[in-house]
C-alpha cells in the first residue's frame, strides 16, 4: 500500500493571539494531529517545557543547524531571538500521510510559502485590537520595552492576513482548535 503524503498546515498570527494556546489545545484533543516542535535560542517561560514547547538551543547550535539546511524556516523574532522549524521530522511526518502542522511567525510562514506552496496557511486572529493588547498585558512574562516592541511587531503581521488562505478568529480556544483541525481535514 502507498501512503500519499499529508499537505503541511501552517498556523501564523500576531504575538499574544494566542498560538500556543490553540496549539496546546490541539495536542490535548486531537493526538492524531503531529505538531511540529520549533527551535528557539529564547530562554524557556514559566512552564514551558524543553522538548515540548520548544527545543531551547544555543544560538551556535542554531547557526550550525542553519548552514547546514537542517531547518525548513527561520526567523529573528520581536528583533531578538531566532527561531526555526527543523525540517527532517516534518518530511518524516508529512511523507507517511499524518497530519502535520507548523505553529509559526510570519516570516516563517512566508518562507515556507516559498518552499512548500502547496501548505494550507492558516492566519490566527485576535477578536479586537484591545484584545490582544489586554492578552499581551495579561500574561505578565515582558517588560514594558518588550510589549511595545512586540505590539509594533503586531501591527505589522496582522496586515499580512490576506497572505493567508484561512482566517481563524481566536474568540474561543476550543472552537478556534476545532475550525483548525477541519480545516485541515482530521474527523472532529
Amino acid at each position: 500500500m502507498t501512503t500519499t503524503p499529508a499537505r503541511l498546515t501552517v498556523l501564523a498570527g500576531p504575538t499574544a493571539v494566542g498560538k500556543g494556546t490553540v496549539s496546546a489545545d490541539i495536542r490535548a484533543r486531537y493526538p492524531q494531529v503531529w505538531l511540529s516542535v520549533s527551535m528557539t535560542t529564547r530562554e524557556p517561560r514559566p512552564g514551558e517545557v524543553d522538548g515540548l514547547h520548544y527545543h531551547f538551543v544555543s544560538s551556535e547550535r542554531f547557526d550550525e543547524m542553519a548552514e547546514r539546511g537542517e531547518l525548513l524556516e527561520w526567523a529573528v523574532v520581536h528583533g531578538r531571538n531566532r527561531y526555526g522549524t527543523p525540517r527532517g521530522p516534518v518530511l518524516e511526518r508529512l511523507g507517511s500521510g499524518e497530519p502535520a502542522l507548523l505553529e509559526i511567525d510570519l516570516q516563517g510562514a512566508r518562507q515556507v510559502r516559498e518552499s512548500m506552496p502547496d501548505a494550507r496557511f492558516v492566519f490566527l486572529a485576535p477578536p479586537s485590537w484591545e484584545e490582544l493588547v489586554r492578552r499581551l498585558v495579561g500574561r505578565g512574562t515582558e517588560g514594558e520595552e518588550e510589549r511595545e516592541r512586540r505590539l509594533a511587531t503586531a501591527r505589522v503581521e496582522l496586515a499580512a492576513e490576506s497572505e493567508f488562505d484561512h482566517v481563524v478568529v481566536n474568540d474561543d480556544v476550543h472552537r478556534a482548535t476545532d475550525e483548525i483541525v477541519r480545516l485541515m481535514g482530521v474527523d472532529t
